[in-house]
């Protein structure tokens, strides 16, 4: 008995994927150009004078907009990720992986890449052709040309990709002495490095083995999900045409022409099924289609749909109105109930914010004419965007009295650390703790002010 070879790793087969023309090729198109005109312009525009877009990670100052964020206000950035889980979670139970096929960065980018390499090498059959030849001048420029370009696109996304942390106005100015900081350094060029090697190199690869959303994306289908679905009832037995009539009408649709293959960008074959390769980016129904055309058939052979209508025959109608199933409208619900909490938590939002803390290498003492002094420590931030002029009060005790300037004012999104000494004539309050209060009024807005719990100390 000869011993068999059992390979545990295959070899990547080279995909040339053949350009797809119509309408989700259009829509795919438009989804590149929002994207990234988003990507590439946000971190351009300005706010207040100050970059719109910014996360500033130097003084944990993170500017969406009319927005300033702080660490404090890190619950808000995890409800804007909780957010997009559950838009993702939506979209694929409805849709499939419409995403993957239409925004996701890796099929954005992939596409950009793409239309580069048609551009310079040429058709699939062209490219396949110059992979196959020889060394050649030919072939060197060519391969030179693509790759420079492919270069040049990574190296301003890692730029614009860093401009979202680093002032971009200030970065740009950095690149004509090459004077970054050798993190920029390093984010620009691993980003780069990333963009180029996923959308040039690894391509299918990213969506086959190294997402983890084409893994657990199964767990969101169901019967009712819009998926790419080959029509076997109608299409089989598949086969070329014939210029008999006779032969023609033994078979089905399909006339085998491989084209819902060749345009595939993970190079799946859509009849055999839904695979978890697929990602729903709709150029095999595009190529389909244009054939169907041709061949004067009806269009659809392969299309959207859902296993409940390909088994039941439901019409577009039908298949919307099984779309609001329990699944969705839980899903839904969820959303909305997040994006009302947070709307209103940032609306109701004080601009302002206080932490008291005390001088703990003095917890009480007493002065002159027997008072007793207590000392803080305010950390006062101001939030907004706008000078603010506020005055400073204590109560809670009788007498309570404070010692040091009472009025102070923070330029905007400004941190302030302000000591005060509160003092209480000698045998007020109870011998430990009392609790005080000290509150921080706006000059500017009388709507605004913040109130903080803090503890006097007696001397016992």
């Amino acid at each position: 008995m000869e011993p068999q070879v059992i390979k545990m790793y295959a070899a990547r087969e080279q995909i040339y994927p053949r350009e797809a023309k119509g309408r989700y090729a259009t829509w795919r198109w438009v989804c590149v150009w929002l994207t990234q005109l988003a990507f590439y312009g946000l971190p351009w525009l300005t706010w207040n004078g100050r970059q719109a877009l910014l996360f500033d990670l130097t003084t944990r100052k993170f500017y969406i907009f009319g927005v300033v964020l702080w660490p404090q206000d890190f619950i808000y950035l995890a409800a804007l990720l909780i957010i997009c889980a559950y838009l993702l979670f939506l979209v694929t139970a409805i849709a499939g992986r419409v995403w993957c096929g239409f925004s996701c960065p890796q099929t954005v980018y992939t596409e950009i890449f793409l239309w580069v390499e048609r551009r310079i090498e040429g058709t699939r059959s062209a490219r396949m052709a110059l992979d196959k030849q020889g060394p050649s001048v030919r072939k060197a420029v060519k391969k030179t040309a693509k790759h420079l370009a492919w270069g040049a696109i990574a190296l301003w996304t890692g730029f614009t990709f860093v401009g979202y942390f680093t002032p971009i106005k200030e970065l740009a100015h950095s690149v004509t002495t090459l004077n970054f900081g050798p993190w920029e350094w390093f984010w620009v060029l691993f980003y780069s490095l990333a963009t180029y090697g996923n959308a040039g190199w690894l391509r299918e690869q990213v969506c086959k083995y190294m997402c983890p959303y084409a893994r657990f994306q199964s767990a969101m289908f169901d019967q009712d999900t819009l998926i790419i679905t080959y029509d076997a009832k109608r299409g089989e037995p598949r086969g070329a045409l014939s210029k008999k009539a006779g032969n023609n009408a033994r078979l089905g649709d399909c006339i085998d022409c491989t084209l819902c293959v060749q345009v595939c960008p993970t190079g799946i074959d859509i009849r055999n099924g839904l695979q978890y390769e697929c990602i729903g980016c709709a150029a095999c129904v595009d190529a389909c289609n244009s054939v169907m055309d041709k061949v004067e058939r009806p269009r659809g052979l392969i299309r959207y749909s859902t296993d409940h209508a390909m088994e039941n025959n439901f019409n577009s109608q039908q298949i919307r109105q099984r779309a609001m199933r329990p699944r969705v409208l839980i899903y839904t619900s969820i959303l909305a109930l997040i994006i009302i909490a947070v709307c209103t938590s940032l609306a109701l939002r004080t601009p302002l914010k206080m932490d008291v803390i005390r001088d703990r290498g003095s917890m009480g003492r007493e002065v002159e004419d027997g008072m007793i002094e207590n000392v803080y420590r305010l950390q006062i931030m101001n939030t907004s965007e706008q000078s603010q002029h506020f005055k400073i009060s204590a109560s809670g005790l009788p007498g309570l009295t404070l010692l040091t300037r009472e009025e102070v004012t923070l330029q905007p999104t400004e941190t302030l650390g302000w000591p005060i000494r509160l003092r209480v004539p000698h045998g007020v309050g109870e011998k430990g703790s009392n609790k005080i209060a000290i509150e921080l009024h706006s000059l500017d807005d009388p709507a605004l002010h913040v109130r903080e719990s803090a503890v006097f100390i007696v001397p016992r």
